[in-house]
């Protein structure tokens, strides 16, 4: 007796659908990844047939973005994060320029400069504020307190600056200091120590003026 070809067709795909035929198929993870490297052979394909030198020339096109993008990175670093707004400079608990300079100090014994740095900073600020050339302002930030003691000190206007960035850098961008950014920010402390502030130098260039000319 001859079986009709549609009841055959459907008697064949019911009995190759049992679970006897199948257990040796690769599981969906495999049949996804050979997809993906049949996929990736044939896009290498059609870049190697339409690159000088087939092949070889795409593998030395791919091997020079990857130096050129290699050399750039070396050379930039690692791309800045800038803070939507900038935070400040001081945490809630008030302490002296002496007790950040010995945290400062610390940190720095023990390598870890970025947190050397952001103490180091503070302490200077902080400085600034006990010497009354910065009033003391809740929510000041690093570029801030930099700028408002440059106009105080203007002979170190353009390092505060760059020690400001220093601390932005290290604290909310990503970046790492070292031992010779936290050296130049101690010896700009120390140097801010020992400058008497412009207003106090031309208040006594006046008096003296003042005094010299009522003599004569």
């Amino acid at each position: 007796m001859t079986i009709p070809r549609d009841p055959a067709r459907e008697a064949a795909r019911r009995e190759l659908s049992k679970r006897m035929y199948h257990e040796n198929d690769p599981s969906w993870f495999q049949r996804a990844l050979d997809a993906f490297w049949d996929w990736l052979g044939r896009l290498f394909g059609t870049a190697a047939s339409a690159t000088p030198g087939g092949a070889v020339g795409l593998v030395v096109v791919i091997l020079f973005v990857v130096a050129v993008l290699a050399a750039l990175w070396w050379r930039l670093g690692t791309p800045r994060r800038r803070p939507a707004s900038a935070a400040v400079l001081f945490d809630e608990r008030p302490r002296s320029a002496a007790e950040h300079r010995a945290a400062a100090e610390a940190h720095a014994v023990q390598g870890h400069w970025n947190q050397a740095v952001q103490e180091r900073m503070r302490a200077m600020v902080r400085s600034l504020e006990e010497r009354a050339l910065l009033d003391v302002r809740p929510g000041r930030t690093a570029d801030e307190a930099a700028a408002e003691a440059g106009r105080a000190l203007p002979a170190h206007a353009d390092r505060l600056r760059a020690a400001a960035r220093e601390f932005d850098d290290v604290t909310y961008g990503g970046r790492s200091a070292d031992e010779h950014a936290y050296r130049r920010l101690a010896d700009l402390d120390r140097d801010v120590e020992d400058t008497r502030p412009a207003l106090a130098a031309s208040a006594t260039t006046t008096a003296h003026s003042t005094r010299q000319g009522a003599a004569e």
